[in-house]
């Protein structure tokens, strides 16, 4: 910053003698923080007199003059010659935090500005000058970009060894680009893995067009100072730490044409001013973040806008009215917000329009379906809303069209015919409706399609064989449909076909052989049908597959080897007539994946082949034929006898009591209740050994409106205690959102089910409660505390140093991770469908009194408001737990559970947390953190020094095993059984006790 004024040239001056004043005078009126370089050239004729410690300098202006806070002031001081100084004739001070002295540089001489100013030195002797002449120049692009760097506070990569003060920032300094004339105009540093905060001196940059830095770990807020970069028509600061409000100045920047600030953690609501001069305006991105509010009408300004996106934030209300006016509109992402409204009518007018996601919002009304015949739009996302209504007939579709997905919503009627229009079509998922009819069999002829999901509607029918001629197909998911007939042999030319779900319907015959010309294949879902038959032996050669389901089905015969299927990760056959011994290649899989087969025998089921051998077999001996109206009426006078005691039985325990595995309901109050403070509603309890009387109920849910019962918070809820007379006591979650659930029946369907789990590792639903104004999940209660308060105590600073439970010493450790581990393996492996988790960290697993571990808050994804289709969004609170492809939107499978579960590895050997920042700079990650410290080897640096009683090569090997769960790629982490197995040879192996 340039002074006021400057005078022309005087008489010399002499230097005040009072420097302790002056020091005080000028060190308050700086506060370190002038952004001009201040170049003094000394003529002394001091003579030999020397004053160590402390150099003064008065310099004079004319007028007051003020400089900008948090600035860097340099003072350059050059002296002709002395006697104390024979060999120096010139340095320069750089006054910052720590007063330091920067580069040394030739006299140069200059003009007197007004200002005095005195620095302190430690080890320099400086004379006591008389006189002087002084010249006051701008700060250097170089300084600027040093400044820049001296924000840096980790460069692991090295990005920045370039800059240095005897570098060219045009030609030396990596991703700096200057124009023709030599004006910095283009940083770029992009996934430098940078940490620090933004420096404000980039606002000296005059020029700078370019500012991208996103991929990196910049933290805090966006300078106010880069208002005053009124040249810049790009910011990219994408997938940082960034938090605070979005900037408003933003707005009054004249030249943006491309503003991305997603990833980071931007908080309230985008200020309305942010399109105020927006005309040149084309893309604008604000997505992953925490902003809230409405999308500002003032958007409308932007009418050369091509694109925006919101998604994965909590906005609300609905899309401004008018924005299909914007001629140039080609994008339009908001999904996976809290949007409403209908959009039908709105969204008619916007004929440009390439994409238009609008999933996982609130929108309701007839879907948007007519911008399907819009001749540029390639991918259309209405999925998870509230649309309903018939998919009407299309008379075009863009030729463009690639992306169709309206699942979950409540759309009814037929698939029209006329979908086949969309020739280009690649995806198309009208999965979670209640579509009816059959499947169209014109469908066959659509060659692009890649994915077909169709399940969970009212369909019928039979598959079409047409299906097998669509050569690019890769997903076909026709689950809980009303299908029947068979499984059409040509599926089987579906070459790359890479899953297959068929389950839940009342398809018969036999398995094809010919599915094993599938080699691709990795998810086969055959159960829940009325196939029967054999087993194929051919199934052996789908090396690939990882999941193979054919459980509740028909199926006979002996189960063959299946040796092949080395990366085989879920199998289940239950509930079938399977006969003979177990392959050992499978007995992995637990018995869960054999029950209810009478004739099956060997491990892992507790019946012995030999019995049933020697129960089977007798000494030779005519065989007596028996007719078939003998068979026949001997089976029939079995049944009913049969059917008498079933019946008498069930009379008699009616009479005395429910079923046992009948769900108690409990209206919580008279509908006629006047009470403000009780609950109308219904409540579910999944356990007969819990208070069943309203009395009981009224005292304990009023137990909500006590905050000393609180006891915890998480992703979806607040956690209370509840206790009864008799010392029974409840954990009581108090839901803030549900999530995608829509109603009363969904949830009860979602939360009736997890009623029926049982593993002695995860925390036992005990209920549930609905009305209109609250809804809780009951489970029970844990009284040990969660894992995270237990490792790292109940002080939640920046690092791990608030000392844990000296009682969780390392065995009881390990098999807290053993324990969660089998939770895991059980919901992945032995649950039908699979239950992912998706919210696993160490405030999820509780402890009970002897510290066994507990798994908690699993089955609730519907209620979770993390997900949509593609992935992660700003209620999830498991930071540092986060799988890579769920942070990014990707594919979501078991491997983001093992991904958690390997960051939960690594805090148990540690004790860290899994992303701590010891300084307000500095950023942590304990995968990196463990990953460095063993490929230096040096892995005891990672043992948390509380440990007691532990052996180093069971930690090394535990530690190894949390760097393979949390490997960046899903498909080279283990499966959790595979997790369980590992742990048990690590404790058998080293043969350690307790």
């Amino acid at each position: 910053m340039q002074p006021q004024k400057e005078k022309g040239k005087g008489p010399r001056q002499t230097v005040p003698t009072d420097k302790k004043a002056k020091a005080m005078a000028i060190l308050s009126f700086f506060y370190l923080s002038v952004f001009v370089s201040l170049v003094l050239v000394i003529d002394s004729d001091a003579g030999d007199s020397c004053s160590a410690g402390v150099v003064a300098v008065c310099i004079k202006f004319g007028s007051p003059v003020s400089f900008p806070a948090t600035t860097a002031v340099t003072i350059s001081i050059a002296f002709h010659s002395h006697a104390c100084l024979p060999a120096l004739h010139s340095f320069s001070l750089s006054l910052s935090a720590s007063s330091d002295f920067g580069a040394w540089i030739q006299p140069q001489k200059g003009e007197r500005p007004d200002l005095c100013y005195s620095a302190f030195t430690e080890r320099t002797q400086i004379p006591e000058a008389k006189g002087y002449n002084i010249k006051v120049s701008p700060v250097t692009e170089k300084e600027v970009l040093l400044q820049f760097k001296g924000n840096i506070t980790n460069d692991p990569y090295n990005r920045l060894s370039s800059w240095v003060l005897s570098g060219d920032p045009c030609q030396d300094y990596r991703g700096v680009f200057c124009n023709s004339a030599g004006f910095v105009e283009r940083i770029v540093l992009w996934n430098t893995s940078l940490v620090g905060v933004l420096s404000p001196a980039l606002s000296g940059l005059k020029s700078l067009r370019i500012l991208t830095l996103f991929g990196n770990q910049f933290s805090g807020i966006i300078p106010q100072e880069y208002a005053d970069i009124q040249t810049l028509w790009k910011i990219n600061l994408s997938s940082n730490a960034l938090f605070g409000s979005i900037p408003e100045f933003i707005g009054d920047l004249p030249s943006i044409r491309f503003l991305d600030l997603s990833r980071n953690d931007f908080a309230g609501e985008v200020p309305s001013t942010l399109f105020k001069y927006c005309y040149k305006t084309k893309y604008v991105s604000m997505s992953y973040n925490k902003l809230s509010g409405s999308i500002p009408a003032s958007i409308l300004n932007c009418m050369n806008l091509e694109g925006f996106d919101f998604s994965f934030n909590n906005l609300s209300d609905g899309i401004p009215s008018g924005v299909c006016s914007i001629p140039l509109l080609k994008y339009m992402i908001l999904s996976s917000n809290r949007l409403s409204g209908s959009v039908q009518e709105q969204l008619s007018a916007c004929q440009s329009l390439k994409i238009l996601d609008l999933g996982s919002n609130m929108f309701s009304g007839q879907a948007p379906f007519g911008i399907l015949g819009s001749k540029n739009i390639s991918l259309f996302n209405i999925s998870h809303n509230g649309f309903y209504g018939e998919i009407p007939d299309m008379t075009t579709c863009s030729e463009r069209m690639e992306f169709l997905d309206a699942s979950a919503n409540n759309l009814d009627g037929q698939i029209p015919l006329s979908i086949t229009k969309c020739r280009s079509l690649r995806v198309l998922d009208l999965a979670f409706n209640k579509l009816n009819g059959s499947i169209p069999v014109e469908i066959g002829g659509m060659e692009m399609l890649s994915v077909i999901r169709l399940g969970n509607n009212l369909m019928g029918g039979t598959i079409p064989k047409e299906f097998g001629s669509i050569e690019l197909l890769q997903v076909l998911d026709l689950h809980n449909l009303n299908l029947v007939g068979k499984i059409p042999v040509e599926i089987s030319k579906c070459g790359i076909l890479l899953v297959l779900d068929v389950s839940g319907n009342a398809l018969e015959g036999e398995i094809p052989d010919t599915l094993s010309s599938m080699t691709n294949l990795e998810f086969l879902d055959l159960h829940q049908n009325q196939l029967n038959g054999r087993i194929p032996l051919s199934l052996g050669n789908i090396t690939k597959i990882q999941v193979l389901d054919l459980s509740h089905n028909l199926l006979s015969g002996s189960i063959p080897p299946l040796g092949n299927l080395k990366i085989l990760t879920h199998f289940n056959v239950s509930y079938n007539n399977l006969s003979g011994t177990i392959p050992s290649a499978l007995r992995g899989f637990g018995p869960y994946a054999f029950f209810n087969n009478p004739l099956l025998c060997g491990p892992p089921l507790n019946t012995s082949c030999s019995a049933k051998v020697n129960g089977s077999s007798s000494s030779p001996r005519k065989t007596k034929v028996i007719s078939n109206s003998v068979i026949v009426a001997i089976v029939a006078a079995a049944l009913i006898l049969t059917g008498v005691c079933v019946v008498s039985i069930m009379s008699i325990r009616a009479r005395g009591r429910k079923k046992v595995d009948e769900p108690m309901v409990v209206e919580s109050t008279p509908l006629g209740s006047t009470e403000s403070n009780v609950i109308i509603g219904k409540l579910v309890l999944f356990s007969k050994s819990l208070p069943s009387k309203y009395e009981d109920w009224e005292a304990g849910t009023k137990a909500l409106l006590d905050k000393e019962c609180l006891i915890g918070g998480g992703s979806i809820g607040t956690v209370y205690r509840t206790s009864f007379e008799g010392g029974i006591s409840l954990a009581v979650k108090k839901l803030d959102t549900l999530g995608t659930i829509r109603n009363q029946d969904e949830f009860e369907q979602e939360i009736g089910q997890l009623g029926n789990l049982r593993h002695p590792n995860l925390v036992a639903f005990q209920g549930y409660y609905w009305s209109s104004t609250m809804q809780l999940i009951l489970t029970e209660f844990v009284p040990n505390g969660n894992l995270y308060d237990n490792l790292h105590g109940l002080n939640y600073a920046g690092t791990s140093t608030a000392g844990g439970n000296t009682a969780l010493y390392w065995s009881r450790r390990f098999h807290i991770a053993l324990e969660t581990a089998r939770a895991l393996a059980y919901l992945h492996h032995d649950c039908r469908p699979p239950i992912l988790h998706l919210n696993i960290k160490s405030t999820n697993i509780l402890l009970d009194e002897e510290y066994h571990a507990k798994m908690s808050d699993y089955g609730l994804g519907k209620l979770l408001p993390i997900l949509d289709n593609y992935g992660l969004t700003k209620f999830h609170t498991a930071v540092g737990y986060v799988a890579p492809e769920l942070a990014q939107c990707l594919r979501l499978s078991e491997k983001c559970d093992v991904y958690s579960f390997g960051v939960i590895l690594l805090e148990l050997v540690t004790g860290r947390k899994p992303v701590e920042s010891p300084s307000a700079n500095e950023v942590v990650i304990l995968c990196e953190y463990v990953r460095g410290l063993l490929e230096s080897g040096s892995p005891s640096d990672c043992f948390d020094r509380s440990l007691r009683g532990f052996a180093e090569n069971e930690l090394i090997q535990v530690l190894k095993l949390g760097l393979i769960c949390t490997s960046e790629v899903p498909s080279r982490r283990p499966s959790m059984a595979e997790c369980v197995q590992v742990l048990d040879s690590i404790r058998n192996g080293l043969g350690h006790s307790d």
